[in-house]
């Protein structure tokens, strides 16, 4: 058991994909354990930096795949790749695709799952996390209350209002839950 584990998932989606990006970075910091997540996204501009090691190393990696490949998703998919890593493929339903993106698409020898918009993204991801957690809930620590709560998640239908409110989200961030991590700096925001 290791209650100081931190579950770390990557995030590879272009800037086209913010309002996905988002709901899914929310989505993960509202599941209903206290652990503390690491959510690394592809970086948006220049100046932010691509944690590739940390890519190689994620619990779990999701692709999500819009009308274009942008720089950098496609260093991330050459590196998941010379890795060995799993990856959870998404793939924009209903949208035109660029030529690159299209070639892409057939290129990546992938199983593409289809997703309309960020509420049904954030819940078919949703489910690949509980399976996740419920799989390693004995190395999280998990409780039996967190445990009956994630199962209980995909026999629920989220609201695609309360999977999308929100800004600033879709970039990478680190979640920590009071429960089990008293920080040596910073604020604890609590629940208001």
């Amino acid at each position: 058991m290791n209650p100081q584990a931190v579950v770390t998932v990557y995030i590879s989606a272009a800037s086209d994909l913010m309002a996905e990006r988002e709901a899914l970075a929310r989505m993960i910091a509202a599941l209903p354990v206290s652990l503390a997540w690491r959510i690394l996204q592809t970086p948006i501009t220049e100046a932010d930096r691509l944690e590739l090691e940390l890519l190689q190393a994620a619990d779990l990696c999701f692709l999500v795949m819009g009308s274009d490949i942008r720089a950098p998703v496609g260093l991330e998919w050459l590196m998941l790749r010379r890795a060995g890593r799993p990856v959870h493929a998404y793939l924009k339903r209903g949208i035109l695709r660029t030529p690159a993106g299209q070639v892409f698409i057939n290129d990546t020898k992938v199983e593409w799952r289809p997703f309309s918009d960020a509420a049904d993204l954030s819940r078919q991801i949703q489910r690949v996390l509980v399976e996740h957690l419920i799989r390693h809930a004995a190395y999280h620590a998990l409780t039996p209350e967190e445990i009956a709560q994630l199962e209980a998640l995909p026999k629920s239908d989220t609201s695609p209002e309360q999977t999308v409110r929100g800004e600033e989200a879709g970039h990478s961030a680190v979640i920590l839950s009071p429960e089990r991590f008293e920080p040596s700096q910073g604020v604890i925001v609590g629940k208001s």
